[in-house]
């Protein structure tokens, strides 16, 4: 049987129902815990096609992770490195930016949480993985720190902006389960947080 409830769209080509199920499986187990038998499973097709397609598990999940860090980083480093906007408004259109990509893939923090303590960091060594910390917007917040003007370690602005995004995605389940909020009032909280994370890191510049 399928490992999750959610749907792998059979009516794309094997390969792309392949990939789909392998996220729907990573994400649920983690690399270690995961059989090729269940991304096939999740599929619905014959385990052979997965190994055909993607000869092993190892070339499958970096693949997949590859495509996660890349929707990731690809969806902001254009505003980090826009010279024509402010600090204040790169980070009001960052926050935009991941609030939208996760609640559309909502799963990509606990995917990327749980390989990053599995000691999973291949698919971050490359230099373009650290394009964000190399970005104009690093450099503004580094000038300002020479200058007196920030008190704080530029690595404090990143950490909380990503922090107040992708918290709340790792704890929905628990705050759905213990019924704190509803499945339909998240949504609602992280269109409130739209206004208020750029808000609150803007009292952190002063």
């Amino acid at each position: 049987m399928p490992v999750s409830d959610k749907k792998v769209n059979m009516d794309a080509s094997t390969e792309e129902r392949i990939k789909a199920a392998a996220r729907i499986v990573f994400t649920k187990k983690g690399f270690q815990a995961t059989k090729v038998r269940d991304i096939a499973a999740q599929a619905d097709i014959n385990l052979s096609l997965v190994n055909y397609y993607f000869r092993s598990k190892e070339k499958l999940f970096q693949l997949v992770m590859a495509e996660v860090v890349d929707k990731l980083i690809n969806a902001v480093i254009g505003v980090l490195n826009n010279e024509q906007l402010t600090l204040q408004q790169q980070i009001e259109q960052v926050a935009d930016h991941y609030i939208n990509l996760l609640l559309k893939n909502p799963d990509f923090p606990i995917f990327m949480v749980n390989e990053i303590f599995a000691g999973t960091d291949d698919l971050f060594k490359d230099n373009r993985k650290n394009a964000i910390f190399q970005s104009h917007f690093f450099k503004q917040l580094f000038a300002l720190q020479k200058t007196g003007k920030l008190s704080i370690h530029p690595l404090h602005i990143m950490m909380n902006l990503i922090g107040f995004v992708v918290m709340p995605f790792l704890a929905r389940p628990l705050l759905e389960r213990n019924k704190v909020i509803k499945n339909n009032e998240f949504q609602a909280l992280m269109e409130e947080r739209r206004k208020l994370i750029p808000a609150w890191i803007k009292g952190m510049l002063k």
